[in-house]
């Protein structure tokens, strides 16, 4: 008689599977929420487009050729009602990813789900939502560049939406603090500890400071904080840098801040794993990378991820399309359902290698935190621009490592050889285009939004917004006013703007380390810039421009400083300059060529307006070079409309790119 198979442990939750989505209108991402979560999904993961994120409504200039690209448009509640038609808020764990108008996407989400349950107190309502808003200005400043607002009036911003959720929301995760973006940006995980904490750190002090809450509730505010992580294919240590995560805020929560219950110490984390490392050339063999970036943030049962959304295997080529995500899903089920992972306890416990890099990175990220606490926080440490310079820095070096093979990256340094893929044969169908017609049709609604409101309702209310932007009130309360009387995202923004002014965050180009020794390939085309300004009578002088609302800003820096390397005199004065502002540069510097950096995808519109500017300010002999995630199909068209070059993320020589700048301004100015 066989013996009774043995029972198979009992699986620990598995964490919330979201998928990253939003584009070109909220009927269109409203279904694709729809789809995702009838296949499996547990959560939402709202993308918004540029001109939410930076505050500005589908008619504003500088939204121009944004609408809907990278993420959905939503500018004012009769969207946001559209965005979540169909899905009950009150049963949804729903992630924003939302910073500088964090506060005003909230109230749009509190309404709706208001609206949707007319038979329940607005407070009742409150009580159920559960979700996270990003809300991190200070990463802004230092990678991703949606910040709209001066740091200072920024964590005030942050600071009142923590003390009311808290209050108001209690399973709501006010912020999430990004490590994500700092390791995009070239953050080495000492750093992308250092300042992660740094910045939760300001924020803790920031709310305990402003009084809003009392010290017997303070305690709750640190359990509500929560982190969003980066996860590289390096998975061990990745996977040890989520150990040192843990054993520092625990200790930074108890020390300096007195938490004695060890649930509200716990650090919590969602994770995007890394899209830096995504390549264009073989982008199959994005997959693998995928999955073993997953396992850095899951392995670990005592520092494991709470949610986890996955980029797509063609995130590098263009939008991915619904397949492309339900595959990137699917490999978290696999994990999650087929595999034994959850049924054990943590498997690195007592490991001596593991115990040994967790203290070194603890130490070495305990160092780099004191460096930055004794410059004043996270905050002076941004306005002096140290953590800027020091993350452009660590990312030159690291393109340098590949560009010489140090850090070898399968397909683009080593091993280039391959077969046809019949994932790319059609380049073109390999990705999802966004409708031509969003911002047309998001124009055309805004102005319907418009007619059909109580003007003089919403006058009271961002009046009143503004009167209170001018005291310490927390200023949720006139938001949700300002949202109920049906005020836009750009009308919103626009009052605190004219209250809290502006910000230009330093661009760490000017003193970050480039290239420590110029290789052979370096040398020579250092020889060809300077023999090219002798014959032109001058040293050659690039300008590299970030029209648009596109705050991705790392190429250009990293452009910028091997442009430096190179021996070129280099203008560059940062993120979200009008092609105007472009083209004005341009004369003002007298350059010998233009670089414009465009990955957000509007790169169809901006870059013809930039070309048509340049024609009428009599400057349209100088060649334009363009790079970003770019189709083939529009590289052709933009070669056609007479830019010299295009430059893709398969372009990965930023050396061999500075020769074909060179080449480019010889062929612009005839020279043989």
């Amino acid at each position: 008689m066989s013996e009774t198979p043995a029972r198979r442990p009992e699986k620990d939750r598995p964490w919330v599977m979201r998928t990253y989505a939003g584009h070109s209108s909220a009927a269109e991402s409203n279904k694709l929420y729809r789809n995702n979560l009838s296949k499996g999904q547990t959560g939402l993961s709202v993308a918004f487009d540029l001109p939410t994120q930076t505050g500005y409504d589908p008619d504003s200039p500088l939204a121009r050729g944004e609408v809907g690209k990278v993420g959905v448009p939503i500018p004012h509640l009769g969207e946001m009602r559209r965005l979540f038609e169909d899905i009950p808020l009150t049963t949804m764990n729903t992630s924003m990813t939302i910073n500088a108008t964090a506060m005003w996407l909230l109230a749009l989400y509190q309404v709706v789900a208001e609206e949707q349950n007319p038979e329940l107190a607005p407070a009742e309502v409150a009580a159920q939502l559960a979700g996270t808003t990003q809300n991190d200005i200070i990463k802004e400043y230092l990678s991703r560049g949606t910040y709209v607002f001066p740091p200072e009036h920024s964590l005030r911003l942050i600071s009142d939406v923590i003390a009311y959720t808290v209050h108001e929301i209690p399973k709501w995760n006010p912020i999430n603090i990004c490590s994500y973006h700092l390791q995009e940006a070239g953050a080495t995980p000492t750093q992308e500890l250092a300042y992660a904490l740094c910045t939760a750190i300001a924020v803790l002090d920031a709310v305990r400071d402003s009084g809003q809450v009392s010290p017997e509730d303070f305690e709750k505010v640190v359990g509500r904080i929560s982190f969003f992580v980066n996860a590289g294919v390096r998975f061990v240590e990745e996977m040890c840098k989520m150990r040192a995560f843990v054993e520092l805020w625990d200790e930074i929560t108890r020390t300096r801040y007195g938490v004695t219950d060890p649930k509200m110490r716990r650090f919590r984390y969602g994770v995007q794993v890394n899209s830096l490392g995504l390549t264009e050339a073989q982008p199959e063999n994005n997959v693998q990378r995928i999955v073993l970036e997953m396992l850095g943030v899951t392995l670990s049962k005592d520092a494991r991820a709470r949610a986890v959304q996955l980029p797509a295997w063609n995130e590098a080529l263009g939008l991915p399309r619904p397949w492309d995500q339900q595959w990137s899903l699917r490999l978290q089920q696999v994990l999650a359902f087929e595999s034994d992972l959850l049924e054990h306890e943590d498997l690195f416990t007592g490991s001596v290698v593991v115990e040994a890099k967790v203290a070194q990175m603890v130490a070495d990220a305990r160092a780099e935190m004191d460096r930055v606490q004794a410059l004043g926080g996270a905050i002076a440490a941004v306005e002096s621009g140290y953590m800027k310079q020091a993350l452009v820095s660590s990312h030159a070096a690291r393109r340098a490592r590949i560009e010489n093979g140090d850090e070898v990256v399968v397909g683009v340094n080593r091993f280039e050889t391959t077969a046809t893929s019949p994932l790319t044969a059609d380049l073109d169908g390999a990705i999802q285009a966004a409708d031509p017609e969003a911002e047309r049709s998001a124009v055309a609604g805004l102005e319907r939004w418009r007619a059909e409101r109580d003007q003089e309702a919403v006058d009271r209310a961002l009046a009143d917004l503004a009167a209170a932007a001018k005291t310490d009130a927390n200023l949720m309360g006139p938001t949700l006013a300002a949202a109920r009387a049906g005020a836009t995202t750009g009308e919103w923004s626009g009052t605190l703007r004219e209250v809290f002014g502006e910000f230009r965050a330093p661009t760490g180009v000017s003193g970050a380390v480039g290239v420590a020794e110029a290789g052979e390939e370096l040398t020579a085309v250092r020889e060809q810039v300077r023999a090219t300004g002798e014959e032109l009578g001058g040293r050659l002088r690039l300008l590299v421009g970030k029209p648009g609302l596109d705050g991705h800003s790392n190429g250009a820096e990293q452009v910028a400083v091997r442009a430096r390397d190179a021996g070129f005199e280099v203008v560059y004065q940062g993120i979200r300059l009008t092609p105007q502002q472009i083209v004005a540069a341009a004369v003002a510097e007298d350059v010998h060529c233009v670089g414009l950096s465009i990955l957000s995808g509007s790169h169809m519109e901006l870059v013809p307006d930039v070309l048509e500017q340049m024609r009428a300010a009599g400057i349209d002999d100088v060649p334009v070079i363009v790079g970003g995630i770019i189709p083939d199909r529009d590289a052709r068209a933009l070669k056609e409309l007479g830019v010299a070059a295009v430059f893709t993320p398969k372009d990965f020589s930023l050396t061999q790119s500075m020769a074909g700048i060179v080449a480019a301004i010889r062929e612009a100015h005839q020279l043989v």
